[in-house]
């Protein structure tokens, strides 16, 4: 039998262990000696320093860009417009009805 690979649990970090990573990068420590020493994918880690250097904040919610906002607003007014759309369509059905 072969021996299935075990998946890690995902596990969330604070935004002060990020921050103190992203210091320790900035003070010249190599990417791949953190990646190593903290077990940490290098997508994340690049992430993290991406999201430092943009807004200062790891929420995603801070880092979105314009666009990202606005197709997000615009999702969700389509689905308050489809969903009032159903409620005359059935409106309309019970009144054509009386």
């Amino acid at each position: 039998m072969t021996e299935q690979k075990q998946r890690r649990k995902p596990h969330r970090y604070t935004d002060e262990f990020k921050q103190q990573l992203v210091d320790l990068y900035r003070s010249g420590k190599r990417k791949c000696d953190i990646w190593r020493e903290y077990d940490i994918a290098h997508s994340l880690f690049d992430k993290w320093v991406r999201q430092a250097d943009n807004s200062g904040s790891f929420h995603e919610k801070d880092n979105r860009t314009p666009e990202q906002e606005e197709l997000i607003k615009l999702r969700k007014e389509l689905q308050q417009l489809k969903m009032e759309n159903d409620i005359l369509k059935q409106a309309a059905l019970i009144l054509g009805r009386g």
